[in-house]
């Protein structure tokens, strides 16, 4: 079976890369990642966490919602900085394993 769009550049192969889907476990990481961002931020609003972090304010309400599960390493090192949330103590915290195990994406 050909996929149904295929560019036609000679000497140049173009593929289709999919994302497989977050497992409900991957997901409730990211919920909780961003609770504890959230919880970090403390008294500090949304907009000045996200000045002082380099991070736009809607990517940082979407990762405090949820809705951004698997945000960038650097995204989330910047924020935790900002916050002061050490990244081991993240790590940690999101480990669903129990047993330091490395996280995946």
């Amino acid at each position: 079976m050909s996929p149904p769009f295929q560019y036609d550049y000679p000497g140049i192969t173009i593929t289709l890369m999919v994302r497989p889907p977050l497992t409900p476990a991957e997901r409730d990481r990211g919920r909780r990642l961003g609770a504890l961002l959230r919880t970090a931020r403390g008294d500090r609003s949304p907009a000045q966490v996200a000045a002082a972090s380099g991070v736009s304010l809607e990517a940082l309400r979407k990762i405090e919602s949820g809705r951004v599960p698997t945000p960038a390493f650097f995204t989330v090192a910047a924020l935790a900085r900002t916050v002061d949330l050490p990244l081991d103590r993240l790590a940690t915290e999101l480990d669903d394993t129990g047993n330091g195990a490395v996280l995946s994406a």
